[in-house]
């Protein structure tokens, strides 16, 4: 009998399953002595290891060039010589690579590394019962109680080193199904169900050993499977011909073996008339004549080999033998139903806690002074929904519709994924964008923070709907065309302890920093521990989890600032690379940025990312090969902060058109990579005012000067769309009702406002009628201008007239020509403008026309220009067009001239 001795331990890490942390298991009644290696060094021995490091060092270096990696790759290219900083690159490169070589010593390959959600959780298995995994290092017991057991601690548990509880701090809990009264065990131990997939197959009564029999009938073929039926006969016969009939039964009657070869050839000198059939399909050589040792060739039958290779394994019959759920639901009661309540039950040093398990996909954060709790979602085959539209192209530009579900409709009440997608998704659709990007949608117990503190990162928000809901919402979203993207936030998560991740385990330091690291210094959320591989496997599994289960498209990763400085972004910025790589660089978050890209955009080809990063990190838009983080765009946020000063306190005769060309296109080497926008969320949340709130907001034409303040609102908030629009990248945004001139802002029900819904929704109603008709009608415009010309997907814009005294701007954008004239109250009958090639230009978008809110100034013979040979702005021609005060045109060279 062999035993393991107690110190044994295995491991349940989701990467290691049943694999044992000790190098040798001791096996009782042999001792193995114990060797000792001792290490002498001489000056010789500890030179040739420095050269075999550093050669190893060249070959890796020599490796990464032939694979096109350079660390400083970005900075070479824009010609930026900074030593320190290069240097950083490089360690960050390094380190990089010491990490990608530890995690791999814990998880088979990447996508292991991004697929935790497979096995951490609830899941239900293919063998009548439920599995349940979670981390907890710091828990000394581990059990899940819920209204399945009665809340019991002690019923669904797992202790630790009993098979429940690895080296990793991973807790492992079985639920096994209940046998159903007056029904029999099953006849196979390892009986499988389909409860999914082919959930209508296996109840045809047929038995196990029926398709055993089955499977020996037609998978074997004569004398295969005579060693199958019959393990024990090939040892017995050859301790048998070794020892004959009376063979030795002891150590001490054994006595010397003969050698293994003169034995092989006698018996096979014995049994050289047998049939082949009988023979072995093999030979044995012996290549070790004359040495102390044996050294043994075996050389196999060619046909032998080529038959044994092209036979398929049976797995066909095993499936054969799993159960339909009928079946199942017929003889077994389940473990956890479908709607269970659950909470994870864990025994600290501190005494016992309850949590909401971290990966739990369906919560019920606490509400009415009820403790949160994890909701089992397992609807029957025909309940669960099922996909019909597949995934969008990704288009050439992006014109994205930024939402929040909660807040989308028209009642003072908090709307849900069924009503968002009958109502909001047509409106996207009929509005030209054709992306949208979803805020707060992970699970967050706090309705006011917007979604932004996120308590359960793989559970979409109950408030708004069941799990199959978010799919049907998805799904048609792809439908209508459109792509769908989140506002994921990984940059820090909620503080809250009986519904999130702090102190999750019991200590401090599970999934963030230990002390004040481990806090934001601002907004009291807990900070990412992200030099942890585990905290590496959650948030990277979290990724990949939103685009396997539901289908999303990309992701806004919001706030960097947070998370790749220890200041989380609250200080001041010289202008120096220094600040990006000094001691307030947080080199495990650039990292972790780096892997989430670079495994996402293998594991997804066509994923987008986007990075919020306020203070535009160096090489945000990089391929990571070059150095960078490897993100497909970025946020301009410096635009809706230069337009929102400039309407609350700048004069409007004293715009500065230098300054708001400079911030529409302040990065010119990454402007084809930028995500612009005038304004979105932040400017209607964050305790802000939307544009038309500043602009109009509260004007009537009955008020004293109401119809020269909302003509000036008007014709200002088309101009800054425009612009805006059109001066940056591949990529626009606009916030939901902004596209309309939301009149009010947004706000969430808190105390403050005695948790009035009344401003937390959309006004719809006003789409219909008047100025906000006009308005949505200039922005449907702008999106066509995109989706008809492909504006945006031209290149960059060519700006060649900048006039601060006349505050005019001018740029072209392949054959399309943009003019625009801030004066507040100047017009210009013939106003020179530069166009590089000679023709006729007409008018296609005009802000002034009288459906879209202007006064109609420019009658119809004048959208159509000529253009004269004139030198104006650097251009060999120009065209003299007629600029009413605070209007926009937009010119398409429709006809060249030849002269």
């Amino acid at each position: 009998m062999v035993s393991l001795s107690n110190q044994t331990r295995f491991s349940f890490h989701p990467n290691n399953l049943f694999v044992s942390q000790n190098s040798r298991l001791r096996i009782s009644g042999v001792n193995f002595p114990r060797k000792i290696k001792v290490k002498i060094t001489c000056f010789a021995a500890e030179r040739s290891r420095q050269e075999k490091q550093k050669k190893k060092s060249q070959s890796q270096s020599t490796s990464d060039a032939e694979a096109g990696v350079d660390p400083v790759g970005f900075l070479t290219r824009l010609g930026i010589a900074d030593r320190i900083f290069a240097q950083f690159l490089r360690e960050r490169h390094k380190a990089l690579k010491d990490l990608k070589d530890e995690i791999l010593k814990r998880h088979f390959d990447f996508r292991d590394l991004a697929s935790g959600f497979e096995l951490l959780g609830m899941h239900r298995h293919m063998e009548h019962r439920v599995d349940f995994m979670d981390w907890g290092p710091g828990a000394r017991y581990g059990a899940i109680i819920g209204d399945f057991n009665g809340w019991s601690p002690t019923e669904n548990a797992a202790r630790e080193g009993l098979f429940g509880h690895d080296d990793f701090g991973y807790w492992f809990i079985i639920l096994e199904d209940k046998l159903r009264e007056g029904e029999e065990p099953d006849e196979l131990y390892f009986q499988q169900y389909n409860y999914v997939d082919d959930y209508d197959k296996g109840d045809s009564g047929v038995s196990a050993d029926e398709i055993f029999q089955k499977a020996n009938d037609e998978y074997w073929e004569p004398g295969e499977d005579r060693f199958i039926k019959n393990r024990f006969e090939v040892p017995a016969k050859l301790y048998e011909q070794m020892f004959g009939p009376n063979s030795p039964q002891t150590l001490e009657e054994l006595r010397d073996i003969p050698d293994a070869e003169m034995r092989y050839k006698q018996w096979k000198e014995e049994h050289k008339n047998d049939p082949p059939s009988n023979l072995p399909p093999c030979d044995i050589i012996d290549k070790g004549q004359g040495k102390p040792y044996d050294i043994f060739n075996v050389v196999t039958s060619p046909e032998w080999t080529k038959k044994f290779y092209e036979k398929k394994p049976p797995i066909p019959y095993w499936l054969e033998t799993r159960k339909g759920r009928k079946a199942w639901l017929k003889k077994y009661i389940p473990a956890v139903p479908h709607g269970s309540k659950y909470r994870l039950y864990f025994n600290t040093p501190d005494g016992p806690l309850e949590r909401v398990p971290a990966w739990a996909t369906y919560v019920q954060p606490e509400d009415e002074g009820k403790q949160a709790y994890a909701i089992h979602w397992e609807p029957s085959p025909e309940a669960a929904y099922k996909w019909k539209n597949s995934k969008p192209k990704v288009p050439k530009s992006l014109r994205i519709y930024e939402c929040h579900v909660g807040i989308s409709g028209s009642e003072a009440k908090i709307s849900t994924f069924e009503e968002f997608t009958k109502k909001v998704l047509p409106h996207v659709k009929r509005a030209g964008y054709n992306a949208i990007q979803l805020i707060g949608i992970p699970e967050h117990k706090d309705y006011f923070t917007v979604g932004y503190r996120v308590t359960n990162f793989f559970a979409a928000s109950s408030r708004y709907g069941t799990p199959d809901d978010f799919k049907r919402l998805v799904d048609e979203a792809h439908g209508l065309g459109l792509l769908v993207f989140l506002d994921i936030v990984h940059s820090y998560a909620a503080a809250d302890q009986m519904a999130g991740l702090s102190l999750f385990d019991g200590s401090n330091d599970c999934y963030f920093h230990y002390g004040k690291r481990g806090h934001h210094k601002h907004w009291g959320t807990r900070m990412f521990k992200y030099g942890d591989l585990d905290v590496l496997h959650f948030l990277i599994s979290n990724l990949n989890w939103w685009i396997t289960e539901y289908q999303v498209d990309g992701y806004q990763f919001h706030s960097l600032a947070s998370m790749i400085y220890t200041h989380n972004g609250f200080a001041s910025f010289n202008n120096d690379l220094d600040d990006y790589c000094n001691q307030y660089v947080d080199r495990d978050a650039l990292m972790y940025l780096i892997l989430a890209n670079e495994i996402l955009h293998v594991l997804h080809p066509n994923i987008i990312t986007i990075a919020e990063d306020a203070t535009y990190y160096p090489g945000l838009c990089e391929p990571v090969s070059q150095g960078g983080l490897g993100f497909d765009y970025y946020v301009n946020l410096s635009a809706s902060e230069m337009w929102v000063s400039l309407l609350d306190s700048v004069p409007d005769n004293e715009w500065s058109m230098s300054k708001i060309v400079s911030t529409l296109v302040a990065n010119k080497e990454y402007a084809n990579k930028m995500v612009s926008y005038a304004e979105n969320h932040n400017q209607s949340i964050s305790g802000g005012r939307s544009f038309a709130e500043i602009l109009f907001g509260g004007v009537g034409n009955g008020s004293p000067g109401g119809k020269e303040l909302l003509d000036r609102g008007v014709s200002l908030h088309k101009m800054i769309r425009l612009i805006t629009f059109t001066s940056g990248g591949r990529a626009y945004l606009n916030f939901m009702g902004n596209e309309f001139g939301h009149p009010e802002r947004v706000e969430f029900p808190t105390q403050s406002n005695n948790f009035s819904f009344s401003l937390a929704n959309r006004r719809w109603d006003l789409l219909e009628s008047g100025v906000h008709h006009h308005l949505f009608s200039f922005d449907k415009e702008l999106m066509d201008l995109d989706k008809g010309k492909g504006i945006l997907s031209r290149g960059l814009p060519s700006i060649h007239h900048v006039n601060d005294a006349n505050m005019v701007i001018s740029f072209s954008r392949g054959p399309f020509l943009f003019i625009f004239n801030f004066h507040p109250s100047n017009s210009y009958e013939k106003y020179d403008v530069g166009v590089e090639e000679a023709g006729e230009y007409t008018m296609i978008l005009n802000s002034d026309e009288v459906k879209y809110g202007g006064q109609g100034l420019v009658t119809e013979d004048q959208y159509l220009q000529r253009s004269i040979s004139k030198r104006i702005d650097g251009q060999r021609n120009c065209l003299e067009v007629f600029l009413p005060s605070r209007t926009a045109q937009v010119y398409k060279l429709t006809r060249i001239l030849r002269i």
